[in-house]
């Protein structure tokens, strides 16, 4: 005789996790099923040869506003406080980025540059473009072509494989430009990572849960087998429909990890994270290292190499912002909205790009309406 449960979560990544801790602190009977060979999504991270972290599938730093998502995966997890910097690296330069005052007194050789300077800069280049239209406009639009060029032109068509008019203005809205010299890349006013790193907060996720794990399981074989109430389901949203309106787009990646000897000051290069806009073939090079507090005569680099995604044969990372891609989700969505027996939740269920924090966020609210039903 099968197994009974209350709720089969397709996915172990952070939504699936989140909501079997909490479906199981109520007495749900919870059975997580992952494809991969381990937990925690793309967030998995591990230790290299040496010991030292680094995240398998590109760089995850987590920040928040919300004290309620802190205070939740607080539970699971110690906190190293850091501050992700990030660097471009192009015309044989490292520029301090987001743009910021100290990228403008690099790029006009003027170190006494004042933010007033800046501004009037800015206000001379940009173009009179009431409403960006795509991601090419956005910059534009506030900055003009020099900076333009200089650092998004081509990163942003390697990144996404498209010319930046085809995008979405969002994709490059979500970077900032300050006027003044801070160059923290993101703002909010909690940026941390786990101690002992993600994969460690993910196992205490799922402890606490109860819940049967089956990983490198593809849910659609387990299914018929299974007896249960509801079905979770983070994965793409287009393929649980077998694809009937054709697939969603997603850019796909690749990494490479490089281990190799620290430098004088314990690192391989100067920053976190470098940006490459040029002409190689990887968009950027994570040294994790540089925030894990980790002390070691070796560090590791991992670089990332953006490409096409096919169903089957990669991993979907990144939704494709565009108008076609964004009609073709909602078809999908008025599907999901007829499924009363299954909850679709995460970026790829939702096929929305979403930040750490507020798919845990998406997981406790899920939580908080499943409860109510």
């Amino acid at each position: 005789m099968s197994a009974t449960y209350d709720y089969v979560i397709v996915g172990a990544g952070f939504s699936g996790l989140v909501l079997a801790e909490r479906l199981g602190s109520i007495g749900k009977r919870c059975l997580v099923i992952e494809k991969r060979d381990h937990i925690g999504g793309n967030c998995y991270d591990r230790k290299d040869r040496h010991g030292l972290f680094y995240h398998v599938y590109g760089p995850h730093y987590f920040r928040t506003y919300s004290a309620q998502v802190r205070a939740y995966l607080s539970r699971f997890t110690e906190w190293n406080e850091v501050r992700y910097q990030v660097r471009v690296f192009t015309r044989g330069t490292y520029w301090s980025f987001p743009v910021n005052l100290e990228t403008f007194r690099q790029l006009k050789a003027a170190p006494a540059a004042t933010e007033d300077d800046f501004k009037q800069y800015l206000k001379d280049n940009a173009l009179d473009i009431p409403s960006p239209a795509n991601a090419k406009e956005a910059i534009l639009s506030v900055a003009g072509r020099e900076l333009y060029d200089l650092f998004y032109a081509g990163y942003t068509a390697k990144q996404w494989g498209r010319p930046p008019e085809s995008l979405d203005a969002s994709v490059t809205q979500r970077i900032p430009i300050r006027t003044n010299a801070d160059d923290r890349y993101f703002q909010e006013d909690f940026q941390a990572l786990p101690s002992e790193g993600y994969t460690r907060m993910f196992e205490r996720l799922l402890a606490a849960s109860g819940a049967e794990l089956r990983l490198e399981t593809d849910y659609r074989h387990a299914l018929p087998g299974l007896t249960y109430g509801h079905l979770i389901y983070t994965g793409p949203i287009d393929e649980y429909f077998d694809c009937r309106w054709g697939p969603l787009p997603y850019r796909t990646l690749r990494f490479e990890l490089d281990e190799v000897p620290a430098g004088p000051d314990g690192f391989a290069q100067p920053a976190l994270q470098i940006n490459y806009p040029g002409p190689e073939p990887f968009t950027r090079t994570v040294e994790v290292k540089h925030v894990t507090g980790q002390s070691s005569p070796w560090t590791n680099i991992v670089r990332e190499f953006p490409g096409e995604y096919q169903a089957g044969q990669s991993e979907p990372y990144y939704p494709l912002p565009g108008a076609e891609s964004r009609a073709l989700a909602e078809r999908y969505r008025m599907l999901a909205a007829d499924e009363p027996n299954v909850t679709f939740v995460g970026r790829l269920a939702q096929y929305r790009y979403l930040n750490m924090d507020q798919i845990v966020a998406g997981a406790l609210h899920t939580f908080e309406k499943l409860q109510e039903r």
